[in-house]
């Protein structure tokens, strides 16, 4: 036999012990998980965490989270107090899906109970972020912010995993963000971009292999029944005694009898003080106060010359007058300024002209809602730009891809670099538009405005010609018994 023939023997036991070894571990692990399951379907619920649901969501948790959540208390500050924030969520995650191991699918009103407080520990991480907009972090926070919807997988169905893979690009912008201010300067940060987006890259994973189609709840016929408070409520607090109940509360009959004997003693104490004045005879007019001649309108010429009530009698007045100027106080909204999902978000700034918009493309679109005293600039391409609600408001732009639109605004001004398709102008009172060469083709569409006026170059973009939009049109009646307008103003 020759060594070479001898030495392919050899690797070809080697491969048939190697097949060998794993076929009896997959085995064992496959003995394993299907007592376990034959465990929960027979009625025993103590095996529950060793699922392998359970097991690989615990796998997740002790390893990619994990490390995760090192590098995140190694960089601390906001970064490690929002990852705490998302420990939570998945610890409450993990506990929900072991009740639904352990108990029956429940009915939709019940399970909207869980997730209405399961809810809140997301929005606690989204509101976190938008509590620290001044953060030197804030791109890290959004970058969790805006892919923390990715564990409200369990109410999605019947394509979860999709969904988790949705909320993760939509942090992209933010991780990118990240991975661009600290490509030179800290690996930590970089790293700490990678491992999120494994977290979740896994969390697809576990989704996809073990909650294929949803939440996987236990069919048997000796399963619980879903309980939420054991998942969102705890222990109850050691020490201290439980608040006093509260007082009982009166019957509307009580109420009604209470408030008829109030009224009635009121009007016997009325009418008994009435009769008292009545029974003092002429002597009741003793209390009246002599009206004097100067007093006197016909002995007094000055007095019919005016008509104005003396200013101590005026109450009426002050007081309709200071629940007018508190009827229209308004309440001044915390300033937004943020790119959520695709959409920037420019909100209630006053007095701001610093306002620029860098990093867009062809999906975002602007939105520009109660803005006073600012000049926004948007550069780049876009989609859209929304003006709403806005006072004395300067628009400044390269490209726009379908509109720019004015909506319920007072002196607006909008300037565009490049080319814009198409300006729409509705419930406006006082637009300035100037165009570009590039813009002329542009389409301008008003309704309900006032005071527009379109400034269009000269050949040599050093000036510019004004020109009215019209806001007074004729109608008539044709020959065909039809209607022709015509704006009555030149253009």
């Amino acid at each position: 036999m020759s060594a070479e023939l001898v030495d392919r023997m050899e690797k070809l036991v080697t491969r048939m012990e190697k097949a060998t070894s794993k076929l009896e571990n997959f085995s064992s692990e496959s003995v394993g998980a299907k007592s376990a399951t034959e465990s929960i379907q027979n009625g025993s619920h103590d095996n529950t965490e060793e699922l392998p649901s359970i097991i690989a969501f615990d796998e997740l948790i002790n390893s990619k989270f994990s490390s995760f959540k090192d590098l995140s208390n190694k960089i601390g500050g906001d970064v490690k107090t929002i990852v705490d924030l998302v420990e939570n969520a998945f610890k409450m995650e993990r506990k929900f899906l072991v009740e639904a191991a352990r108990c029956v699918q429940p009915s939709q009103d019940s399970l909207m109970k869980f997730l209405q407080q399961y809810s809140k520990s997301i929005e606690e991480v989204q509101s976190f972020r938008g509590k620290n907009r001044s953060s030197a972090f804030f791109n890290h926070l959004s970058a969790i912010s805006e892919s923390i919807g990715a564990l409200g997988w369990i109410a999605v169905s019947p394509t979860p995993a999709p969904y988790v893979k949705e909320m993760s690009d939509a942090a992209q912008f933010y991780t990118n963000r990240v991975l661009k201010d600290y490509k030179e300067k800290d690996a930590n940060h970089v790293q700490w971009v990678k491992q999120w987006l494994q977290v979740l890259s896994e969390l697809q994973a576990y989704v996809k292999q073990h909650h294929t189609t949803g939440v996987t709840w236990n069919s048997s016929k000796k399963s619980m029944q879903f309980d939420a408070s054991k998942i969102v409520l705890g222990s109850a607090p050691s020490g201290g005694c439980a608040p006093p109940p509260p007082p009982p509360v009166m019957s509307l009959e009580e109420l009604l009898a209470d408030d008829s004997k109030s009224k009635s003693s009121t009007n016997k104490a009325n009418t008994d003080a009435l009769f008292a004045e009545l029974s003092k005879g002429s002597d009741i007019t003793k209390s009246l106060k002599k009206v004097t001649d100067d007093q006197k309108t016909h002995k007094n010429p000055n007095l019919r010359a005016g008509n104005t009530v003396p200013s101590g009698t005026n109450s009426l007045t002050n007081s309709s007058s200071s629940l007018q100027s508190k009827s229209t106080t308004v309440i001044q909204k915390p300033p937004v300024f943020e790119l959520a999902d695709k959409k920037w978000k420019i909100e209630n700034q006053l007095n701001r002209n610093d306002l620029v918009i860098e990093d867009t493309d062809l999906k975002q679109t602007v939105y520009i809602y109660q803005c006073k005293e600012c000049t926004i600039t948007v550069k780049g391409k876009i989609n859209s730009i929304i003006v709403d609600s806005c006072n004395r408001v300067g628009l400044l732009f390269d490209d726009v891809l379908s509109t720019v639109e004015f909506i319920n605004s007072k002196s607006v001004q909008m300037q565009v670099l490049g080319k814009v398709p198409t300006v729409s102008i509705e419930k406006t009172d006082g637009c300035q538009v100037y165009l570009s060469r590039n813009s002329l083709n542009s389409e301008i569409v008003t309704s309900k405005s006032s005071s527009m006026n379109v400034l269009i170059p000269n050949e040599n973009d050093d000036e510019f010609s004004e020109y009215p939009v019209p806001e007074q049109f004729k109608t008539i009646i044709n020959s065909s018994r039809k209607l022709t307008t015509q704006p009555t103003e030149s253009v």
